[in-house]
């Protein structure tokens, strides 16, 4: 069945160029496919667009602000077009780390306790609540946003100015900022796909080593070479096992369709290992280094195939049919 495809990048996002490579590898995959693809930015004449364009599926590979979080979904409702990924709650849930992880300490998964601090707060008594909770060592990122941009890593022989200045950083780049110990272990991610609807499944987990920098950050994720991937990670299968779980519990906890990514901190010094979820990822990128894919792969969906039980999925659902009104009683 050959599809008609809107594929949305882009946007007032500061990973809009990251958007844009995923859509560059969505959009010949699709085409590899046999679907009709179009491709659109993410901007104030999208609706006019994709209301006369009315394609069989909307397609978002959009990442961070607007894209990701349930705004752009919100529109696609509106729209009543049948679109890939997340509805608009469960894009919002998991775009908010502070709530996502408050939904998973609710159903018993393993997440790090943390200092929430909202724009007008006192930074400095929040950088001296956290380090007092915590620990010296700390990391501070937004609530909000991936890609590794705005994190702060802030060691315990630096000083608490300098939690005060990664807080007002990052309150620079959103409204809230998160701030956690700073883990040990290793950086590990799991994908999950649900191409049978309420039958979410994990991809094999993958170690993560940047090559770059001491963690996964922007340049590490994307430069070339910035990476280097293990797929399947090579864990104990116990560890594999117990990282699989967390992540298709995480997806379902959030209420997340189609598919999502779960990024975790392993620590397997110990004896058991220890497992940490970090975050969730409705919109995983699809770029030539992305993690999202590679995994697929390995699980054994190549891309082409990956994009196009995600559309078929989207296109399943159908669009939304129209409720009786019912009239005021007179």
């Amino acid at each position: 069945m050959s599809l008609r495809v809107a594929v949305v990048c882009g946007g007032p996002s500061a990973e809009a160029d990251v958007s844009r490579k995923s859509a560059d590898g969505v959009v010949a995959a699709l085409g590899r496919g046999g679907h009709s693809v179009t491709r659109h930015e993410l901007d104030v004449n999208l609706a006019t667009r994709l209301v006369a364009e009315q394609p069989d599926v909307v397609f978002p590979i959009t990442h961070g602000t607007i894209g990701e979080d349930g705004c752009l979904q919100g529109l696609l409702e509106v729209l009543n077009l049948p679109y890939v990924g997340c509805g608009v709650l469960a894009s919002a849930v998991a775009a908010s780390k502070p709530l996502a992880k408050q939904i998973w300490r609710e159903r018993g998964l393993p997440v790090t306790p943390d200092v929430v601090v909202t724009r007008g707060d006192d930074a400095q008594r929040a950088a001296w609540q956290a380090r007092e909770s915590l620990g010296a060592a700390v990391v501070v990122k937004p609530a909000q946003g991936g890609s590794a941009i705005g994190v702060y890593r802030i060691n315990a022989e630096q000083p608490i100015g300098d939690v005060v200045a990664g807080i007002t950083g990052v309150l620079q780049l959103d409204n809230q900022a998160v701030i956690e110990p700073m883990l040990s272990g290793v950086e590990v991610t799991c994908g999950v796909l649900e191409s049978v609807p309420g039958s979410p499944e994990a991809f094999p987990p993958t170690l993560i080593v940047p090559q770059l920098a001491e963690f996964y950050d922007f340049a590490s994720k994307y430069a070339p070479g910035g990476s280097r991937h293990v797929c399947p990670a090579p864990f104990s299968k116990e560890v594999m096992s117990q990282i699989q779980d967390f992540a298709v519990r995480a997806h379902r906890a959030v209420g997340a369709r189609d598919m999502s990514r779960v990024d975790f901190f392993v620590d397997d010094s110990q004896s058991p290992a220890r497992v940490t979820m970090l975050e969730i990822n409705t919109l995983p990128g699809m770029t030539a280094t992305s993690l999202y894919p590679e995994a697929a792969a390995v699980y054994g969906v190549d891309f082409a195939e990956l994009c196009d039980r995600l559309v078929k999925a989207a296109y399943a659902r159908g669009r939304r049919s129209a409720p009786e009104v019912l009239m005021i009683p007179t």
